[in-house]
C-alpha cells in the first residue's frame, strides 16, 4: 500500500504517460507538471499567455478535486521555456497568486519547442496547516 493518495476526477486533464495528475500525502497535496493541454492530455499551442493561463487553470481544476485554491498553494516550480517571456510570466503569474506569494522556483530555457511553459505546485490543506 502506498502512502500517499492518488486525487482523480472527472472534471482534471487525464494523460497517457504514466504519473497521477496530483497526490495526496497528509495535508499536502503535490500536483504534477501541468502544462497547456486539454481535458483529455493533448497539447494545445498557443502565445505564451495562453499557455500559461491555460496550465494555471489546470492547476486550479485539480486543486478544486480537493476542493483547494490557488490561495492554498505554499510552493510553485515555474519552467519557462524563453527568458524573452520572463516579464510577461510575472505580470500573469501575479494575476493568480496573492501576497503573501508561495514559495517559488523559476526555471528557463528547459522546455524544448513543443510547450512554452509548464507549472507544478504543493498546495497545504487549511485545516491541517
Amino acid at each position: 500500500m502506498k502512502p500517499f493518495q492518488t486525487i482523480a476526477d472527472p472534471n482534471i486533464p487525464t494523460s497517457y504517460l504514466p504519473f497521477s495528475p496530483a497526490v495526496q500525502l497528509g495535508s499536502l497535496v503535490f500536483v504534477s507538471g501541468q502544462a497547456s493541454v486539454d481535458s483529455s492530455g493533448n497539447i494545445v499551442t498557443d502565445s505564451f499567455e495562453g499557455e500559461i493561463r491555460r496550465s494555471l487553470e489546470n492547476v486550479q481544476r485539480i486543486l478544486a478535486a480537493t476542493n483547494l485554491t490557488l490561495s492554498d498553494v505554499v510552493q510553485t516550480r515555474n519552467y519557462v521555456g524563453r527568458q524573452e517571456d520572463l516579464a510577461e510570466f510575472n505580470r500573469i503569474y501575479s494575476e493568480y497568486f496573492d501576497e503573501p506569494y508561495p514559495a517559488r522556483t523559476t526555471l528557463m530555457g528547459c522546455l524544448g519547442t513543443l510547450l512554452k511553459f509548464e507549472v507544478d505546485v504543493i498546495a497545504v490543506i487549511p485545516d491541517q496547516r
